[in-house]
């Protein structure tokens, strides 16, 4: 019996030693351990990816948009509602569900900018007509005409671990906006 009992706990420690010395599962509890980190920083560069496609889409956008109306010699709110799918069209594979455009024409008299017209793609009037409005001083020549387009889209972040990010943060807007002078240097009239 004292034999049986020796045996048993000469059996019971080499276990134990075997089991102490065995390496053979540290990989597997390490990425255990490491995985989470891996995956957060994975979904964070994504949406990093992503949130810039998007600002890039918006400065094209709003490059476009300026572009556009600087050709034309006039333009009417049927003219400045087109403004509106060429801003989705540059959007497709994202499908951002509202865009919101302001597109202005500015008159600098003097050293003076001032707004002539204005329209946003509810059809209203963002700016008043006369009002004075900043522009980059590199285009605040007398007598020049600008054409000022600004778009911003919602853009909601991908945030896997709530607990981290407050809500507020969640839910973005990003926005540009471009100043163009007018390709024929005479001011463009709106009809709106």
């Amino acid at each position: 019996m004292k034999g049986e009992r020796k045996e048993l706990f000469r059996g019971v420690m080499m276990a134990i030693r075997r089991l102490w010395s065995d390496r053979s599962g540290v990989g597997g509890v390490e990425f255990a351990l490491i995985a989470p980190l891996l995956l957060m920083i994975y979904i964070t560069v994504f949406e990093l990816t992503i949130g810039l496609s998007i600002s890039k889409r918006v400065t094209r956008a709003a490059g476009t948009i300026a572009d556009l109306v600087t050709q034309e010699g006039s333009v009417n709110k049927a003219f400045l509602g087109t403004m509106i799918p060429v801003a989705q069209s540059i959007f497709v594979p994202y499908g951002v569900p509202t865009t919101h455009i302001k597109v202005t024409g500015i008159e600098v008299d003097g050293a003076t900018p001032k707004v002539m017209w204005s329209w946003n793609e509810t059809g209203g009037k963002p700016y008043a007509a006369g009002s004075s409005i900043d522009v980059p001083a590199n285009m605040k020549s007398s007598g020049a005409f600008i054409v000022h387009a600004e778009v911003s889209v919602p853009h909601q972040l991908l945030m896997f671990m709530p607990g981290l990010i407050p809500s507020e943060m969640r839910d973005i807007t990003i926005s540009r906006d471009y100043y163009y002078l007018a390709r024929s240097g005479e001011a463009i009239k709106c009809d709106c």
